[in-house]
């Protein structure tokens, strides 16, 4: 096989590059592009430079039809926006949904508590995946399934694996984005389970620059 022919430059050889194990996963295939990796991040600045196949932009505040613009006007790559679920759900969930599918989002994404007929109501609204994060290997995966949600996130910490394994006892064909960790060994570990792609939580703007700092304080 050939080697697979590679360009960069100068300026942007300083990027955040996802583990390559993460290849090692069949992906997710929406509208033709095959996703393996969603870096898991709100920074701009991050997002457009990182090697991520995908975005998975959820933050801990109300979502707001302002911060999903930015992100999909700056972004390079696909974005799935968050649109609550928890705190913000019914009605609003909806429309910040259909919004981001019309500002150009991926895909949405909803918190674990969002009730199965919101998923439901989603599914007949937009044309875009619905996914759903799930935490607890006690998470209704039958009952998500069955009201249309697409793809399962599962964010378990150090039961993701568990998980996982959980849902492919359940049903071998639902698509599942899994956290990964930072090692190879935990990444590897979730894919066997059957994640078909993988979440990465890329280093903080400020430890970047740390490493930065300390090379220009040595030069």
């Amino acid at each position: 096989m050939r080697d697979i022919p590679s360009f960069g430059s100068k300026l942007r050889n300083n990027i955040v590059t996802v583990p390559e194990s993460i290849e090692q996963c069949s992906g997710i295939r929406v509208f033709g592009q095959l996703l393996k990796s969603f870096l898991f991040s709100t920074d701009v600045a991050i997002i457009r430079n990182t090697n991520a196949n995908a975005i998975i932009a959820v933050y801990p505040f109300t979502p707001q039809p302002m911060i999903a613009h930015a992100l999909i006007l700056a972004a390079d790559k696909p974005i799935f926006c968050g649109v609550g679920g928890g705190m913000t759900t019914g009605k609003r969930s909806l429309e910040l949904a259909m919004q981001a599918e019309y500002q150009g989002a991926l895909g949405v994404v909803l918190n674990k508590p969002t009730p199965n007929d919101l998923i439901k109501r989603l599914k007949e609204k937009i044309d875009i995946p619905v996914t759903i994060t799930v935490v607890s290997e006690k998470d209704d995966f039958k009952g998500r399934i069955e009201a249309g949600v697409d793809i399962f996130n599962v964010s378990g910490a150090d039961k993701t694996d568990q998980i996982v394994n959980r849902i492919r006892e359940y049903n071998d064909q639902v698509a599942i984005l899994a956290t990964g960790g930072k090692d190879d060994e935990s990444i590897l570990r979730v894919i066997q389970c059957g994640a078909n792609a993988i979440s990465y939580t890329p280093p903080s703007t400020g430890e970047l620059f740390k490493e930065i700092m300390t090379k220009y304080r040595q030069e």
